[in-house]
């Protein structure tokens, strides 16, 4: 996979190589499945895994990129969004001569499924709160949080993804996960950690945070509102997603600053960066 600079405006673009530079948008109209993973499609061309890249482009606040890959599936690297921050770091981005627009909300949002529930409202900054309930040894966990503090590469970026051990096989052939290992996810047993010790002490729902953050940059534009999730999961993030895309009443358009990295102090050019 390769990072790419792309003009101001573009958004976040996938290109496969592979595959005569075929383009996919990271917008909600192209989700296509969603359960332990969040993949986007344009036609019969996939693109697998997206969440955690799209997280690190938000969450750093890189507004325009096309990322070039030769397979249908983003490599998942530890887990967590951590090794594109370093690598943004490494490189540098490049302030561009155009406002950077925000989705605004205006009015409640909301999607339930049974006991599980996710809404955004109005706000001021990028508000998240989020609540998980797993079997053990996960748990119950809450985290509130808010991007516009700038706090993500600390508190969301680290947050690895993970996995029962028991599962693998059954995600194996469902054609995720293909490159997972110990180094690259918290596996659990029924019994607890096999691979700690954990980066944070809530390092589950950090992560689920991280996934929601991700999944919301297909809304186009990072959000300006407050976002509540209880028990969510990909599939209620797109379909939030997608709601709020339907509903043009729900939110407008504004503008901020310049487009440009959310961490003021990366000067130099952004140049393509190979992952």
């Amino acid at each position: 996979m390769r990072l790419v600079p792309a003009p101001a405006g573009s958004g976040i673009v996938f290109r496969r190589t592979d595959l005569d530079n075929f383009e996919i948008a990271a917008t909600g109209r192209n989700v296509a499945k969603v359960s332990y993973a969040t993949s986007l499609m344009r036609g019969s061309v996939l693109i697998s895994t997206t969440e955690h890249l799209l997280s690190a482009l938000i969450g750093y606040g890189i507004d325009n990129i096309i990322v070039e890959i030769n397979n249908l599936e983003v490599p998942i690297l530890d887990g967590s969004s951590l090794p594109y921050l370093q690598a943004f770091e490494q490189t540098g981005l490049k302030q561009q001569r155009r406002r950077r627009e925000y989705m605004r909300v205006l009015k409640p949002i909301e999607v339930t499924d049974g006991s599980k529930f996710i809404g955004v409202y109005p706000g001021d900054g990028y508000e998240i709160d989020y609540t998980i309930d797993f079997p053990q040894p996960i748990g119950y966990e809450h985290l509130r949080v808010d991007l516009a503090t700038g706090d993500y590469d600390r508190l969301i970026a680290p947050a690895r993804t993970f996995g029962f051990k028991e599962d693998e096989a059954m995600l194996r052939n469902m054609g995720l996960i293909r490159g997972v290992s110990d180094e690259s996810a918290i596996i659990l047993s029924r019994t607890g950690v096999e691979n700690g010790p954990l980066r944070f002490s809530d390092e589950f729902v950090r992560h689920k945070v991280l996934d929601l953050i991700g999944d919301l940059a297909l809304a186009g534009k990072r959000i300006q509102g407050k976002v509540v999730a209880e028990r969510a999961g990909h599939a209620m993030h797109t379909a939030l997603v997608q709601r709020l895309l339907r509903d043009r009443s729900s939110w407008e358009l504004v503008h901020g600053e310049i487009e440009a990295p959310a961490m003021e102090r990366v000067p130099a050019r952004l140049q393509p960066v190979t992952v």
